[in-house]
């Protein structure tokens, strides 16, 4: 431990970093390392390589939320359950090159990273698993190269297939976002319940066509007949003729008649 203190120290002091809180990065490959103290003093970090040591354990990044690449690639690591899960930050993460098995348990350390692009892992005996590629892009969305490989769509598409089928029937019932019931009615008329034919109605009901349509003898006999059942429109009006001029008041000796109101009717 004292000759990583002496080389973090070196590292700092020809960065002229002073303060813990400053620290970005810190290069520790080739140290011959087994073991590190914890790195938690270090709240900034952000890069950090432990590369080509011979780790068999990573228990000291418990307070290291803000790392976004982290190299521990050939290492004896056997097992890495419990120490990255936390590190939400992840963006690279380099494991290949060490002794890694359980394939389910090392993929579920990075399924809270949501932000991890880059992952190798080849070289573990995790990788020699069946279907272990698909596997891991279907765990994980967001990677974009792994093994140092581009992720195609296919590889995506057929990984959603495979490992996510109730996801994928879910999918299949959705259209526009919106939940579909199966397919469009108007392209299956025959699925759609037949209307039944209008038949006269023996009992009495309001507006009832065949008892208040009659039959007549001639086409002026039911335009008639229908004149007669339009509603009746009232119009008033003053009558100003017999209203007299005012000339005609000074005048006249004669009385005049008194005016009145006309009304007329409507159909």
């Amino acid at each position: 431990m004292a000759d990583l203190d002496q080389t973090i120290k070196t590292q700092l002091e020809k960065q002229n970093i002073k303060r813990n809180v400053d620290v970005k990065q810190l290069y520790l490959s080739k140290c011959n390392l087994r073991d590190v103290s914890d790195l938690g003093r270090f709240k900034n970090l952000k890069y950090l390589w432990l590369n080509q040591n011979m780790l068999t354990s990573i228990n000291f990044l418990a307070n290291n939320y803000r790392l976004s690449e982290l190299y521990l690639q050939e290492n004896h690591l056997k097992e890495i359950t419990g120490a990255l899960k936390h590190l939400t930050s992840m963006e690279v993460l380099y494991l290949h090159n060490n002794q890694l098995t359980k394939l389910e348990k090392v993929v579920a350390e990075f399924r809270k990273m949501q932000n991890l692009k880059s992952l190798n892992l080849f070289s573990n005996p995790v990788a020699q698993e069946p279907d272990y590629r698909l596997f891991v892009i279907s765990s994980i969305p967001s990677l974009e190269l792994l093994d140092r490989q581009e992720i195609t769509k296919d590889e995506k598409d057929r990984a959603r297939e495979i490992y996510d089928q109730e996801q994928e029937e879910v999918r299949g019932t959705i259209a526009f976002g919106r939940r579909s019931q199966g397919p469009p009615c108007i392209y299956y008329p025959s699925s759609l319940e037949k209307q039944a034919p209008t038949n006269p109605v023996e009992f009495e009901i309001g507006n009832n066509f065949y008892r208040n349509s009659p039959n007549y003898t001639t086409p002026d006999d039911a335009v008639n007949a229908r004149l007669l059942k339009k509603s009746v429109m009232q119009f008033s009006r003053f009558d100003w003729a017999k209203v007299p001029r005012g000339e005609q008041k000074r005048t006249s000796e004669e009385p005049f008649e008194t005016p009145q109101v006309l009304t007329m009717h409507f159909r």
